[in-house]
């Protein structure tokens, strides 16, 4: 069967994709955020204001160029948070500081506790540095960081001396997203060259994908109970891809990408159902048969009985991305997804029976709904 996506918006790029990252659509409750970050700024659109030009924006500056680490939006934009190299620091539209906690230095081979970013600014080995992550919870009230110790103020540690870094071990906290309060934090038993975060709609409740290159690909679950942080590991060579929109259901899939994992949230190490890319998913109409499909390392949930997962990585070796619709909670696939116009890469989730695509050359988002009522055998 095929399915038609319905074309719900178009939003251009507030920046140029030769100066930019790739735009993003962070979840919120009610809608989005497209947030795109640039080497001098960040910016921040409401997906659901109307959208004449500039005038649903907010723009942030960046302490630090991209390539030194990501970023992330508080849901009522009034702060973006930035996880950098030595450093996960809150700012306001205007340029001030909120807040910053200093943390050991990402590059795997410096001993230094740096106090700013101009320490290492010109340094090619610390723009090339591993890197964590940050997320805010749901209701934007703390935010959740992966960082290498020590933090500024732990034991040992000062401005002018280092530690050896083999010593070092990473850090998942939970801050106060007010104030920078580290409120919780574990070790995460990880050797990371990065991670992400992927928010639950519980603001308690947090995922994140530890990438550690050829050593594996660590998959946590935190939960945070106003008094204490405790992290449970759902798999070690696993990605976690979404959360279903009333946070029941997890969907992962292995490092080798060759099927999808259904969990629920409460015993998440246990998979429910499995749907496997080469069994279920005809191989690229345009492909010579080389190598088997495999699913992407991104994809959507739709509603709680349905989710949008691609197979664009495979299928950009022989044409136009393809996405399938599959239903929940069986893992079954349902169908192709057909579009008006070719999309590329994969689907990401958007809320509200929403995804969104990217544009190939990064400068616009699609934002895409079913047309039910166009269903064809």
């Amino acid at each position: 069967m095929t399915l038609t996506a319905r074309l719900v918006t178009t939003v251009t790029a507030p920046l140029g994709p030769a100066s930019a990252d790739a735009p993003q659509v962070f979840r919120r409750s009610g809608g989005g955020i497209l947030v795109q970050r640039g080497d001098t700024e960040v910016v921040a659109l409401d997906m659901d204001a109307p959208y004449d030009g500039r005038a649903s924006e907010v723009r942030f500056p960046a302490p630090w160029p991209r390539r030194f680490g990501t970023v992330t939006v508080s849901p009522e934009r009034d702060a973006a948070v930035f996880a950098g190299v030595h450093a996960v620091r809150s700012v306001e539209v205007s340029g001030a500081t909120r807040w910053e906690v200093r943390h050991g230095c990402w590059d795997g081979g410096c001993f230094l506790a740096h106090r700013s970013f101009d320490e290492y600014a010109h340094d090619e080995d610390h723009s090339r540095a591993d890197s964590g992550s940050v997320a805010v919870s749901a209701d934007g009230r703390q935010v959740w960081a992966h960082v290498r110790e020590p933090l500024d103020g732990d034991p040992d540690t000062s401005s002018d001396s280092g530690t050896d870094p083999e010593d070092d071990q990473e850090l998942w906290m939970v801050l106060d997203a007010a104030d920078g309060r580290v409120l919780g934090r574990v070790n995460t038993l990880t050797v990371a060259s990065d991670s992400v975060h992927t928010p639950h709609p519980d603001p308690a409740r947090m995922g994140l994908s530890v990438g550690e290159g050829e050593e594996g690909s660590p998959v946590l679950w935190g939960h945070w109970d106003g008094q204490r942080l405790s992290v449970e590991q759902l798999g070690i060579e696993r990605i976690l891809l979404a959360v279903s929109p009333s946070g029941r259901y997890l969907l992962t899939v292995p490092v080798g990408q060759h099927s999808l994992f259904l969990h629920r949230t409460e015993d998440g190490s246990k998979a429910l159902r499995e749907l496997d890319a080469t069994d279920t998913v005809p191989a690229h109409p345009d492909g010579t048969g080389g190598g088997g499909v495999y699913w992407d390392q991104e994809a959507a949930f739709v509603d709680e009985g349905t989710l949008v997962a691609g197979t664009s990585e495979y299928d950009g070796r022989y044409g136009a991305a393809r996405h399938w619709l599959v239903d929940v909670p069986g893992l079954t696939l349902r169908g192709e997804i057909s579009y008006p116009v070719p999309v590329s890469g994969p689907a990401r989730p958007a809320g509200d029976g929403t995804w969104y695509t990217v544009s190939a050359d990064g400068t616009s988002v699609h934002l895409w709904e079913l047309d039910e009522g166009r269903a064809k055998a």
